[in-house]
């Protein structure tokens, strides 16, 4: 290797340190109601919903989990991926000056973007079941590092779409209002919010092709052993979406990446 020059490797990391300082300082300082609407947001949900089912008396009718227990671990399960993909697909468009550096690549802000977003997320779940000890409602996992493993799972699930979208909204920009639309309806249809155990059979069957129910119900299924899960999620087919989806960003960003820096 010539002398004075860095192998790609610390070239890369190098690019990926300042992206990250530069991405957390936004993302936590940028606004002063960042870290309130981070809890904000989950809580809201949460104190909702408990509402709703203490109104109708049914809050302890999930089979084998504890119903604040079981909605916090669906809520930030959904936030996770949701999150992910919805800072992804602005991150080229807000890092668009640096492409001007040849070292930096459009994909380089959509991966700093949703490793921030994991670890912020995580911060956040922590503190939610922290508040739940405190409350004496037992939030501790029976399998804890497989919740951790679904967790991680999740977050790849995200990854993988931001890197789609991402791509998707720069070369047809009008398909980032079309992303934002689909949320409510996906987080309904994931069961984040509601169990959907007892709904029909002909209707599960077409709610199982969204792979962010199968990851919630597994994630739930390691939190809590006794819980009885919606039939048919499958660790294999989350993981055909995982890799599908990281497969597919990756070659359209390869493929795109002129098209990404000239926009």
């Amino acid at each position: 290797m010539t002398p004075g020059v860095r192998p790609p490797w610390k070239v890369t990391w190098s690019v990926w340190h300042a992206l990250f300082m530069r991405e957390v300082l936004a993302r936590t300082m940028g606004d002063r109601m960042g870290w309130f609407w981070m809890l904000g947001e989950p809580i809201f949900f949460i104190v909702i919903m408990v509402s709703i089912r203490e109104f109708m008396g049914r809050t302890r009718d999930i089979l084998g989990a504890e119903f604040i227990v079981w909605l916090i671990i669906g809520i930030s399960g959904f936030f996770l991926v949701r999150n992910a993909i919805q800072r992804g697909m602005t991150a080229i468009a807000s890092n668009q000056a640096l492409f001007a550096y040849r070292q930096i690549k459009p994909v380089d802000p959509v991966l700093i973007r949703s490793a921030i977003e994991g670890i912020l997320k995580t911060v956040v779940l922590l503190i939610l079941l922290g508040f739940t000890l405190l409350a004496e409602v037992d939030a501790v996992p029976d399998d804890p590092l497989g919740v951790f493993s679904l967790w991680f799972l999740l977050w790849l699930l995200g990854l993988g779409c931001a890197l789609i979208v991402s791509v998707a909204v720069r070369l047809i920009p009008d398909l980032q209002h079309l992303v934002g639309m689909m949320m409510m309806p996906l987080m309904l249809t994931s069961g984040v919010i509601f169990p959907l155990q007892n709904l029909p059979h002909w209707i599960l069957e077409y709610l199982l092709y969204n792979p962010i129910l199968h990851g919630v119900e597994l994630l739930r299924l390691q939190f809590f052993d006794g819980y009885q899960s919606v039939q048919g999620v499958s660790l294999e087919y989350l993981w055909r979406w995982i890799l599908g989806t990281l497969a597919l960003g990756l070659a359209l960003h390869a493929r795109f990446e002129l098209r990404l820096k000239a926009k």
